[in-house]
C-alpha cells in the first residue's frame, strides 16, 4: 500500500514574504525630540531600519524642540544614547549626516514659520521633496497647540503630488470630550487619511500574530463564539513603579494610562468578526463594531464588575521600594488606581454572556503581558472520574511579553494501563524565528511611512472606548465609590484580593 502523501503549492518563502521598502522621498519631522521616547525609542528605531535599508533612498530626521541645541551636539548626544544600547555603529556617520535640529516654541507662530523654513531648506538638500511625516513626541498637554499652529503655519496642507501625515501617540485626551475636542482640531488642520493614532503595543509581532492565528486557520473558525469558549482573559503586568512621571500619572491613573488604548485593542483583535478583505478600512471597521457592541458598565452595582488597586511599600526583587503615596510628586492622600481588573461584555451574537476580564497594574510580582482564551469543559458524563479530568479544559495563551510565544494545553493520556490524562503543550515560540522581524517601533515607522493605517486608531473607534469608559472614570474621580473599588496591595505582590472576587462572581 502507498502512503499519501498530501502537498500544495506555495510561493517561496522569500516571495510569500518579501517586503518592499518605502520609496517616496521623505522628511521625518520629530516634535520633542530632546525628550525620553525620541532619544530611547524613535531615533534608535529609524537608525535600525537605516541599518536594515528599509528607508526611503532620500530621506532626513529633523529633531525639534524646546532645548536650545545645535545639529552636531544634537548629533553627538544621540550617537552617545544608541552606542550605550549597544547598537552596530558601522554606519552611523552616513545616518547622522542626514539628522537635523531645529529650535522650537510651542506656543510662538513665528517659531512654527522658522519650522517651515528649515523644512523647505533640508527638503531641497536632501531631495525628500515636499513629503513630510510629523511624529509628535510631545507631552499630551501639548497636542492642540502644536496641532494648531502647524496647521497655521502651512504645514499641514499638501502640496500638489506630495504627502503630510501626523503620528499622535496615546492618550488621546483625558476623556470622551477632550477626545472630541483634540479630533476637532486635528480635523481642522489634517484629514483622516493624513492622521496616525498609534499605539505601540499593536505593533508587536505576537499581537499581530492573533488576527494571522484566528483568520488564516480554518480549525478555530467554529469554536470562536460563547458556544465553545467560557471566557478570555487579558492582562498587562508590569514591575516597575510610576518612575519620574507623577506629573502625569497623577490625573491619568490606570484607567486611562492602559485600559482606553492597550486594553481595549487587544481586546478588539479577540473579538472582531472575521472580515471579509484583509484591507485596513474593512479591519478597522470591524473593531469599530466590537467597540460599539461593549455593554455599559451598571455604576450602582460596580463593585460586581471591577476592583481598582494602589500599591503600597513593599519588596521587589529582595528591595524595598516605596508605596505610590510615597512617589515623588504624589499626593501623600492620592485615590488615584494603579491597578484594575474589570468584566466586560461584548453584546452581540458571538459573545453574549462570555465574560472578558482585563487587567493591568504597576509594582505587580511579575512582567507579562498575556491574552487566554478558555474554552469550556467537556461534558463530565463522559469521563467520570476527578482524577481523569484534573488537568484543566483546554486553553489557547497569546503571550506578548517578556516571551512573545503562542501556547495551546491540551489533555492527553498519561502512560500506563489506567485512563488518566496529563496536561500537554503545543507551543510556536518567537525566540529562534525572529527572521528580519521589526521591533514595535520600527513596525509603526515604516507603516507610517508607507501610508498604512491598518494599526492606526480610526476616529469613531477612539471616541467609542472614551464614551465606554469615561462614566466609569468621572464616577470614580467624584469619589462616589472610590472607597468601595479601590484597594491597597503592596508592591511585588499579585494586586488586590479583591480582584479575584471579580473573576469568581461570574
Amino acid at each position: 500500500m502507498t502512503d499519501t502523501v498530501f502537498s500544495t503549492t506555495l510561493l517561496p518563502a522569500e516571495d510569500a514574504c518579501r517586503f518592499d521598502p518605502p520609496t517616496y522621498p521623505c522628511l521625518i519631522v520629530i516634535l520633542g525630540a530632546s525628550g525620553d521616547l525620541a532619544g530611547r525609542k524613535i531615533i534608535p528605531s529609524l537608525y535600525r531600519l537605516f541599518l536594515l535599508h528599509l528607508l526611503p533612498r532620500d530621506f532626513a530626521v529633523l529633531g525639534c524642540s524646546r532645548t536650545q541645541l545645535d545639529s552636531p551636539l544634537f548629533r553627538s548626544r544621540l550617537q552617545h544614547s544608541i552606542e550605550q544600547a549597544g547598537a552596530d555603529m558601522s554606519r552611523w556617520q552616513e545616518f547622522s549626516e542626514k539628522l537635523y535640529y531645529q529650535q522650537l516654541l510651542y506656543e510662538e507662530r513665528a517659531s512654527f514659520d522658522a519650522l517651515a523654513d528649515a523644512i523647505a531648506r533640508i527638503s531641497d538638500t536632501h531631495k525628500t521633496g515636499a513629503n513630510c511625516l510629523y511624529y509628535l513626541a510631545l507631552p499630551p498637554f501639548l497636542f492642540e497647540t502644536v496641532i494648531t499652529l502647524l496647521g497655521q503655519a502651512g504645514l499641514a496642507a499638501e502640496p500638489s503630488g506630495a504627502w503630510r501625515r501626523i503620528i499622535v501617540e496615546k492618550p488621546f485626551g483625558s476623556d470622551l470630550q477632550s477626545a472630541m475636542r483634540l479630533d476637532a482640531i486635528l480635523s481642522d488642520c489634517f484629514q483622516e487619511r493624513q492622521i496616525f493614532r498609534i499605539d505601540h503595543y499593536l505593533a508587536k509581532e505576537t499581537v499581530q500574530n492573533i488576527l494571522a492565528f484566528r483568520f488564516a486557520n480554518a480549525i478555530l473558525r467554529p469554536l470562536w463564539s460563547r458556544k465553545y469558549i467560557e471566557y478570555i482573559d487579558i492582562c498587562a503586568l508590569e514591575t516597575l513603579g510610576i518612575e519620574q512621571r507623577a506629573g502625569y500619572y497623577e490625573k491619568a491613573g490606570v484607567l486611562r494610562d492602559m485600559f482606553q488604548n492597550h486594553m481595549l485593542q487587544l481586546l478588539s483583535l479577540v473579538a472582531m468578526e472575521p472580515p471579509a478583505q484583509f484591507q485596513t478600512e474593512t479591519v478597522r471597521t470591524r473593531k469599530a463594531a466590537v467597540f460599539k457592541a461593549l455593554r455599559p458598565f451598571a455604576l450602582e452595582n460596580i463593585t460586581d464588575h471591577i476592583a481598582l488597586g494602589q500599591y503600597t511599600e513593599g519588596a521587589m526583587d529582595g528591595h524595598l521600594v516605596p508605596g505610590y503615596r510615597q512617589e515623588q510628586g504624589v499626593d501623600p492622600q492620592s485615590l488615584t488606581p494603579t491597578f484594575a481588573t474589570m468584566k466586560v461584555f461584548v453584546d452581540n451574537r458571538r459573545w453574549q454572556g462570555v465574560p472578558f476580564y482585563l487587567t493591568s497594574g504597576k509594582r505587580m510580582r511579575e512582567k507579562e503581558t498575556k491574552i487566554i482564551v478558555q474554552f469550556r469543559d467537556v461534558s463530565r458524563s463522559l469521563f467520570k472520574s476527578d482524577k481523569m479530568l484534573c488537568c484543566g479544559p483546554n486553553r489557547l495563551t497569546f503571550s506578548i511579553q517578556p516571551q512573545e510565544k503562542i501556547t495551546l494545553s491540551f489533555r492527553a493520556k498519561n502512560p500506563g494501563p489506567v485512563m488518566c490524562f496529563r496536561p500537554i503543550d503545543l507551543e510556536f515560540c518567537y525566540a529562534g524565528d525572529r527572521g528580519e522581524g521589526l521591533e514595535a517601533y520600527e513596525k509603526v515607522l515604516i507603516d507610517c511611512l508607507n501610508g498604512d493605517q491598518m494599526l492606526s486608531l480610526r476616529q469613531d473607534s477612539e471616541e467609542l472606548c472614551w464614551a465606554f469608559l469615561t462614566p466609569l472614570i468621572q464616577d470614580c474621580e467624584q469619589c462616589i465609590r472610590t472607597e468601595q473599588i479601590l484597594h491597597f496591595y503592596p508592591a511585588g505582590s499579585p494586586g488586590p484580593a479583591e480582584a479575584e472576587k471579580i473573576r469568581m462572581n461570574q
